[in-house]
């Protein structure tokens, strides 16, 4: 079985002893296949992968081929993306500038629309490529995510808007932020069965996070930075209660962004009444 996500630490985190052929826990083989988000989300289109990480918003776009997950998904406070310039930037953000974000169909995206009440044009970049665009003058402002939420200020770039701030004052929620989905033409037992095997993997994450240094060989080798203090406090930030079980708190603010996202007119193609949340009935 085949399950897709990114190179973040906090998906290496929660996913490495899944990926293990000795673990006890999981009823199939599982294979990964790491990918930039939007990468991830662009495949969920033609339902590339039986198993993917998804930005929210993209999951509200495909939602009738695939079924959420309760393990595995970033859902939190205080991480949202953020909106930053380059010091000394003396531009505007509701003025004409030029916006780079993450991916068309990441949930940063979403939340600059909510934000700025409108769908006005944005640049569309690998999210790696956004601080060196900021820096070069090549564009005002960028949404960042990922482990570049603890490196901008020392670079030179300066924060404009936390969006997760903004979404938790207007809404009292935790911002949604990825998901973990399976197909709906998948049989229950599969779903249910990697559902309960990503949260038996997180949990073995935590239990030997103190002593284990071929898993954070493994987180590091695919971060994008390599610092084991940004390493650690990217997982701190974003792997949480929420990411073993979405819960009540975690189910509402899904379906307040989503609620939100179809009031301002964000391009979610899927209005399917199918249940988004994996079931019993699924």
């Amino acid at each position: 079985m085949q399950i897709a996500f990114s190179p973040c630490p906090n998906d290496t985190f929660i996913f490495y002893h899944l990926l293990q052929k000795s673990n006890d826990f999981s009823p199939f083989s599982v294979e990964s296949a790491l990918e930039d988000v939007e990468s991830l989300n662009q495949k969920a289109r033609t339902s590339f992968f039986p198993f993917t990480k998804l930005s929210f918003a993209a999951y509200f776009v495909v939602s009738n081929s695939y079924v959420l997950l309760n393990s595995g998904a970033a859902l939190g406070r205080g991480c949202g993306p953020l909106i930053v310039k380059k010091k000394g930037n003396p531009k505007n953000l509701q003025s004409d500038s030029t916006v780079l974000i993450p991916g068309t169909l990441t949930t940063a995206n979403l939340l600059l629309s909510l934000f700025r009440n409108s769908n006005e044009p944005v640049l569309p970049v690998r999210y790696e490529q956004i601080i060196p665009s900021l820096l070069a003058g090549r564009a005002d402002f960028g949404v960042l995510i990922h482990e570049e939420r603890f490196t901008y200020e020392s670079l030179g770039l300066e924060k404009i808007v936390d969006l997760g701030e903004f979404w938790e004052t207007e809404t009292g929620y935790p911002i949604p932020l990825g998901a973990i989905v399976g197909k709906r033409s998948l049989p229950l037992s599969e779903l249910q069965g990697m559902e309960d095997s990503i949260r038996k993997s997180l949990e073995l994450a935590y239990k030997t996070s103190n002593n284990n240094s071929k898993m954070w060989d493994y987180i590091r080798q695919h971060s994008q930075n390599k610092s084991d203090a940004v390493i650690r406090s990217h997982i701190e930030l974003y792997v949480n209660d929420f990411s073993l079980d979405l819960g009540q708190e975690g189910r509402e603010a899904i379906l307040a962004l989503r609620e939100r996202a179809l009031r301002a007119g964000f391009p979610i193609e899927s209005t399917s009444e199918m249940p988004l949340f994996l079931t019993k009935s699924a």
